[in-house]
């Protein structure tokens, strides 16, 4: 009984992890979200953000700060993040957005998100600093990825983000 009981928690904890080693994490592979566990190490659900930039589509599998406890923790301790990747915070309605990196050691692109989908600024968030960096206007989502990315892969002010929220993603 104690085996069975052993192994079937050794296989939630394997359904609830994501696909492939930490090898194959550290890389910058693309994982199409239908490859993925649907879930990210951190427990946060996996949804698909793509930035269009031009004629040039980039497209992360995006952890979903849903919660208000998941937006206040975001991306703090988290030490690594691929260039595929990202996270994603969702207002529910326009607002004024501030974001400071408070405990957070990887300096993040900070992409604020306008009502209509589209980039309103992208601010560096500074590892560990305290000050805040705001939208320019409204915003109905703030969108992180790695430090220094926009700029690499052109992505900028007007560029349209395309992202479906869950039916039960709600603060």
């Amino acid at each position: 009984m104690v085996r069975i009981a052993l192994a079937l928690a050794g296989l939630a904890l394997v359904a609830c992890s994501p696909n492939g080693t930490a090898a194959q994490e550290s890389a910058s592979v693309t994982t199409p979200a239908a490859q993925t566990s649907g879930v990210s190490e951190a427990g946060l659900r996996l949804i698909d953000v793509t930035i269009v930039s031009g004629d040039t589509r980039h497209s992360f599998t995006t952890e979903l700060a849903a919660s208000q406890e998941e937006q206040a923790k975001g991306m703090m301790f988290r030490t690594q993040m691929g260039d595929d990747e990202g996270m994603l915070f969702p207002s529910y309605t326009p607002q004024f957005r501030s974001f400071w990196m408070k405990n957070t050691p990887l300096p993040l692109d900070i992409i604020f998100i306008g009502p209509n989908k589209r980039i309103t600024n992208i601010e560096a968030g500074v590892p560990y600093s305290l000050d805040s960096v705001t939208s320019r206007g409204m915003s109905i989502a703030v969108f992180e990825i790695r430090g220094g990315l926009s700029e690499e892969l052109g992505i900028g002010p007007g560029d349209l983000v395309e992202f479906e929220l869950p039916d039960e993603a709600s603060l």
